[in-house]
């Protein structure tokens, strides 16, 4: 469970181009730290297992938005987006129809608790349906979360890529370098898919595949979470890595990841 965090750390000081859009950087510096994208990963994380691995749609939707606004009001200053600020804000916390990436940055848990693909989709689903309930939306966190499931349940990559494209049609015939010509700021689902999956079926191993994203420029942080949590569904992240990303996260975080990587459900 730390891919997500470990690439949102990472990219967090590239983001808006503050970097320029190379591969060999520093991976960790005093620049670095953790954004809402961590933050809402591990509310998720905590709504998902205190749900329980039979909990239905309702159960886990209630749960969903509890930990969100639990963990938003905890981390204020943590960099979320106008719209997302707003709906924490609110008092009936009504899903506003939106596409951006957010779904998908947030959603990896379900990518390790679940016992099917069928599942997992349908749970990474109703995460998204609390507030990016635009079909863009939704289908980045399922996306998301079904390539997690897939990598760790033994998949190469290129059944997990023809998977991807028959199931969410998203275009994956560009290369990195190609992505980088085309290259501007795009916090949106359909943008930022196409960005972390070639990421990640281009690379060879966890740190490849976060470099990869963060080299695209923009939302570096959170193309880097989707990436790095997409790869660590079939990559070991290095030990060293983790050791040195958990210095940037306080003990609430990292609660939370060690929670969820003691007790993750088994058949």
């Amino acid at each position: 469970m730390f891919g997500a965090v470990l690439g949102d750390i990472i990219g967090s000081r590239f983001e808006f181009d503050r970097g320029g859009k190379r591969k060999d950087f520093e991976l960790f510096t005093k620049e670095c730290e953790y954004t809402d994208d961590s933050v809402m990963t591990a509310a998720i994380a905590e709504a998902l297992l205190e749900a329980g691995k039979e909990a239905d749609s309702e159960t886990v939707k209630t749960k969903v938005i509890e930990q969100m606004c639990n963990w938003g009001k905890r981390y204020p200053d943590a960099g979320y987006g106008g719209m997302f600020r707003k709906w924490l804000r609110s008092k009936d916390h009504k899903p506003y129809g939106s596409y951006g990436n957010g779904s998908a940055m947030r959603v990896s848990a379900a990518g390790w608790l679940y016992d099917s693909l069928a599942k997992t989709r349908e749970v990474a689903r109703w995460t998204a349906e609390v507030s990016h309930n635009h079909p863009e939306g939704i289908k980045g966190a399922e996306c998301t979360a079904a390539v997690i499931y897939l990598g760790r349940t033994g998949k190469n990559k290129e059944e997990i890529k023809r998977y991807v494209e028959q199931e969410f049609g998203y275009d994956l015939w560009e290369t990195l370098e190609e992505l980088r010509d085309r290259h501007e700021h795009n916090e949106s689902c359909m943008d930022s898919l196409p960005k972390a999956l070639i990421s990640y079926f281009e690379g060879n191993s966890y740190e490849d595949v976060v470099r990869n994203a963060v080299s695209l420029g923009g939302d570096t942080d959170t193309l880097a979470a989707i990436a790095g949590a997409m790869a660590e569904g079939c990559y070991e992240i290095p030990a060293e890595m983790i050791s040195e990303g958990k210095k940037y996260l306080d003990k609430d975080l990292l609660a939370v990841l060690e929670k969820i990587n003691t007790e993750r459900f088994h058949e």
